[in-house]
């Protein structure tokens, strides 16, 4: 299973849009479009990329890296982790995730956090046993999730 992040463009966009989460799963995540357009809204801070496992679209992930920020464990997030609805319980998620880990090592991050609310079991499973553990703090409704390096 070989993943690779590769950026939005116009040939890809549409395909992006149409990935969907499980219903059960939307109350956890903004549609990529949504992602998308946050991203434009911060473009200094947001990188967002579609998920492809050996070269077809599964998912859709968008990272924060904002380098003025003062606090250490503030500057790199993961917003976005999507799969799409059926392609979900067969391994991409993991696969991304540890891709991602990687690309935030590449680019010099002590540390990852994450937020997602308390009842996202199944994603904050896969969390979890990549290492990344509770802070105690709160992000709105959201727990905060920290990965160091």
């Amino acid at each position: 299973m070989k993943i690779e992040l590769r950026d939005l463009t116009e040939e890809n966009m549409g395909q992006c849009f149409g990935l969907r989460v499980a219903k059960d799963q939307m109350q956890y995540i903004a549609s990529n479009e949504d992602s998308w357009n946050t991203a434009k809204e911060n473009d200094k801070v947001a990188r967002p990329f579609a998920i492809y496992c050996d070269g077809k679209m599964v998912g859709f992930t968008m990272l924060a890296f904002d380098e003025e920020y003062e606090d250490p464990n503030d500057i790199y997030w993961l917003w976005r982790l999507m799969i799409d609805e059926s392609l979900q319980g067969k391994g991409y998620g993991t696969a991304a995730l540890k891709e991602i880990i990687q690309y935030f090592k590449f680019h010099r991050a002590n540390n990852i956090r994450l937020s997602t609310k308390d009842t996202n079991t199944n994603a904050l499973s896969m969390y979890r046993k990549a290492g990344f553990r509770d802070t105690g703090e709160m992000n709105d409704e959201e727990i905060v999730l920290q990965l160091d390096f």
